[in-house]
């Protein structure tokens, strides 16, 4: 009963957390977007170049890996949200474009991953308080467009956050936490 109890949890804490964020404003998201990138971005520059290829065990992926994938999402979610073109691919059948074409060196992948911030900052910043209100489908899903922005933030985190294992078990410190 308490792995239930624990289990419910988790969920509705999830639930709130990613609705929250699809109250911020515009300019708050931009900003927590912005801050996301310098905190993954210190991920990155924590990783030695040859923990780049590192798996912890074989069946997953590398830590360069990991963050592609963190790229791609980035791309898909915003471009679908926003109606834009995504500069990695045409559609959802894009997905793993960076992840599979990237050269996974230290030098390639932070410019793959920090483009991809870009993208979804600039996205939003271009978008249009009602834009951001307006619904759109993802796959079999309908929500607004910033409740698809706040499930990609959510991505991004879970991404980025499953990479601190790997920065330990190199000997690598993880950056501090960046809250604020």
């Amino acid at each position: 009963m308490k792995k239930v109890s624990l289990l419910f949890t988790i969920l509705a804490l999830m639930f709130v957390s990613s609705s929250v964020f699809a109250q911020f404003t515009q300019s708050q998201m931009v900003a927590e977007w912005q801050r996301a990138k310098i905190y993954t971005k210190a991920y990155l520059d924590a990783m030695p170049e040859d923990g780049y290829s590192f798996k912890p065990t074989p069946e997953i992926r590398s830590f360069a890996q990991q963050m592609l994938h963190l790229s791609d999402a980035n791309y898909i979610f915003a471009a679908v949200a926003s109606d834009k073109p995504n500069p990695v691919g045409e559609t959802l059948a894009a997905h793993n474009v960076n992840e599979k074409t990237v050269s996974p060196t230290k030098e390639a992948t932070t410019k793959a991953v920090m483009d991809s911030y870009d993208f979804v900052i600039s996205t939003l910043q271009n978008m249009t308080p009602d834009q951001l209100q307006q619904t759109t489908k993802f796959g079999k899903h309908e929500l607004t467009r910033s409740g698809l922005f706040a499930k990609v933030f959510e991505h991004q985190t879970h991404q980025r956050g499953q990479t601190t294992i790997y920065l330990r078990l190199k000997g690598v410190t993880p950056p501090a936490e960046l809250l604020f």
